[in-house]
């Protein structure tokens, strides 16, 4: 039925400039506004041109689990870029990190959690094979 329909994501934030600030220049994104007063909304495009929308939510909370992925080909230089623009990564309990706060086990990929500033999970992983 929606097999050539085109869809897209999305997730809310509590304030939408600190997230068109974090997605833009934080994490490089383009990021477009649309709408107006209380119906402004923001669309993220990432490579390949998949869109996520962002909207305003006044009792906001924030997603459980990792709402947005970043595959990358080197995650060690993906995290020391992130946290040289000043996003500090996650740990959680169950996931060894490395000192650069990386999760390389059981053969799956790498990956790294970090938060956007309404607190939404974010990830970089690799693949490693």
């Amino acid at each position: 039925m929606f097999g050539e329909t085109s869809a897209f994501s999305g997730f809310s934030v509590d304030d939408l400039d600190a997230a068109r600030r974090f997605y833009g220049e934080t994490l490089g994104l383009k990021v477009e506004e649309q709408g107006e007063g209380e119906m402004r909304m923001l669309f993220l495009t990432l490579a390949g041109g998949a869109r996520v929308l962002l909207y305003p939510k006044d009792d906001h909370a924030p997603a459980s689990f990792t709402v947005l992925n970043f595959a990358v080909d080197d995650i060690d230089r993906a995290v020391d870029e992130l946290t040289g623009r000043g996003v500090t990564l996650e740990r959680y309990p169950g996931f060894e990190a490395d000192g650069k706060g990386v999760v390389r086990a059981g053969g799956g990929p790498a990956v790294a959690w970090f938060k956007d500033p309404a607190g939404n999970v974010l990830s970089v992983l690799q693949d490693l094979g």
